[in-house]
């Protein structure tokens, strides 16, 4: 009996031996190939539901058209599948997560009037369903998502014009609200949640200059409040959060050069942290966080040709010491994203 005794004990301690080892072995702030995505494409739109990325619309393809394709990322089979199409091509529209079903909203096509257009899908029935119009038809813009609400910020509006706009979507009465503008007017900014505040970081203006600017919003007060400026200008870029940081990805900077910089902001102090550089600089790109892990996919390279290239990042400190919680905080803590 205590040669049994040992023998489990012995085991107990090798098992913990190797799970210390997995766990130090572990790359943190680094990035990693992973499989492409099947088709090349930027100025499109993802979301994370149920532990799967959704890579929504944009330009790109064989002959760099205007898409309504829709690919989904199973990260465990560590494959891409074909899903139903939205059912008008767009580029530079804006989804985000609500209810458990993927909202896309806005978009442009080269030749037509710049889309207020809203549809909802089902992953369950993978079908879209047309909803209430957005007031402000909008392209390039951002959304999150705030106790089930769902906050369309910035883009370019009719006649080429950056906006300050704000409106809020209420999934459950399909209604639009109209909320107190952004203090700056601006386009291909990147939008996420943190404790219930929405927090507006980057973009491009009028003069099409790319900005530093990070504005947050409070939606119980309806207010903005200005902070510490992001290190590198930059337009089109992504933003994800993990362990409760927003992490800033990629953009174009000064001259249209596409970026591979990546730049970590801590709320609680208002602080930026330069972090390790992604593989492939590029702009118009999106990202969606699962378990803790962001993944860049799409946009445009210096040439403006899309991509199909996804790169995995492992923020420092991972894993984290929290439990998957959906996409964002308590809401993109229903948008973008999974596990933070």
């Amino acid at each position: 009996m205590r040669r049994i005794m040992r023998r489990i004990f012995a085991g107990l301690i090798l098992f913990g031996l190797l799970g210390m080892t997995f766990i130090d072995l572990a790359a943190d702030d680094e990035w990693i190939q992973k499989a492409d995505m099947p088709t090349k494409r930027s100025r499109l739109s993802t979301s994370v539901l149920d532990g799967k990325i959704y890579a929504i619309g944009g330009r790109g393809g064989a002959d760099n058209s205007v898409l309504a394709t829709v690919e989904e990322y199973d990260l465990t089979a560590k494959t891409w599948t074909k899903k139903s199409n939205i059912r008008r091509a767009r580029w530079g529209l804006s989804t985000c997560v609500a209810n458990e079903k993927i909202y896309a909203i806005g978009g442009y096509r080269s030749g037509m009037a710049i889309f207020s257009i809203v549809q909802v899908y089902d992953p369950l029935t993978e079908e879209w369903t047309q909803k209430e119009d957005i007031p402000t038809p909008r392209h390039s813009f951002s959304t999150s998502v705030v106790n089930g609400k769902i906050y369309a910020i910035g883009g370019v509006t009719t006649g080429d014009i950056p906006t300050p706009a704000v409106e809020e979507y209420d999934p459950a009465t399909d209604t639009w609200t109209e909320k107190a503008d952004m203090p700056t007017a601006r386009y291909g900014l990147g939008t996420d949640v943190l404790n219930g505040r929405i927090y507006a970081i980057g973009g491009s203006d009028d003069d099409n200059t790319p900005l530093p600017i990070v504005e947050e919003y409070n939606p119980a007060s309806d207010k903005w409040t200005q902070k510490a400026d992001m290190p590198t200008a930059r337009y089109g870029l992504e933003t994800s959060v993990a362990d409760r940081k927003i992490y800033a990805v990629g953009g174009y900077g000064v001259g249209d050069v596409p970026l591979s910089t990546v730049e970590e902001y801590e709320p609680v102090t208002d602080t930026w942290t330069q972090k390790n550089d992604m593989p492939t600089a590029r702009g118009y790109l999106s990202t969606g966080v699962v378990k803790g892990k962001i993944y860049a996919i799409g946009g445009s390279d210096a040439g403006d040709q899309p991509l199909s290239t996804v790169e995995e990042y492992t923020p420092e400190g991972w894993p984290f010491s929290v439990s998957p919680q959906g996409k964002l905080t308590a809401t993109w803590g229903e948008i973008k994203r999974s596990w933070q």
